[in-house]
C-alpha cells in the first residue's frame, strides 16, 4: 500500500494527528546539527573564577568552556585565549577549541578553521576568509576577565 492511500484509509483528522508531530521537525526554527545562527557577541567583558565548577576544564591545558557565546581557552601552552563562539563564516555558533596543530578554533558546520589570533586557516568559500572575532583576557589572582 503507498502512503497516499493509506493515509486516504486513515481519513483527514488520523493523518493530522499522525503527521502534526513531524511538522514540528522540519520547520527552520528547529534545533539541528549545524546549531543556531547567532550574531557576534559585542560589548563583552565578564569573569570567570577559574576555582569555579563553571571553570574545571580550564584546569587543563587545551581545556575550554563556553560562556556569554564566547569560547574560552587554556591552550596548549598554558596561556588563556577567548574567541567568538559565532563562526564567521555563516554565523552558527559551533565554534570550539581543538588540539591539532597546536590548537587552533574550529566549527564543525563547514569545517572552518582559525588560528588563536582569528585568522582563517582554510577558506570553505570566500565568507571564510573573514577572521574570527578574539577577545582580550586577563588573570587577577583566580579570576579571568575576557573582555573587549
Amino acid at each position: 500500500m503507498e502512503r497516499k492511500q493509506f493515509l486516504r484509509t486513515l481519513g483527514a483528522g488520523a493523518a493530522f494527528a499522525l503527521t502534526f508531530p513531524c511538522l514540528g521537525g522540519c520547520s527552520s526554527d528547529s534545533d539541528n546539527e549545524e546549531g543556531d545562527k547567532k550574531e557576534v557577541p559585542t560589548g563583552v567583558d565578564f569573569t570567570v573564577d577559574l576555582e569555579s565548577d563553571e571553570a574545571s576544564n580550564l584546569q587543563t591545558n587545551g581545556g575550554f568552556i563556553l560562556k556569554n557565546d564566547v569560547v574560552v581557552v587554556k591552550n596548549l601552552e598554558g596561556e588563556f585565549v577567548a574567541a567568538s563562539q559565532i563562526c564567521s563564516h555563516e554565523s552558527y555558533d559551533q565554534v570550539r577549541f581543538a588540539n591539532v596543530d597546536g590548537g587552533i578554533f574550529y566549527c564543525d558546520v563547514h569545517g572552518s578553521r582559525f588560528s588563536q589570533t582569528g585568522t582563517p586557516l582554510n577558506q570553505v568559500d570566500s565568507k571564510a576568509a573573514k577572521p574570527l572575532k578574539v577577545y582580550q583576557t586577563t588573570l587577577t589572582g583566580t579570576m579571568l576577565r575576557v573582555f573587549e
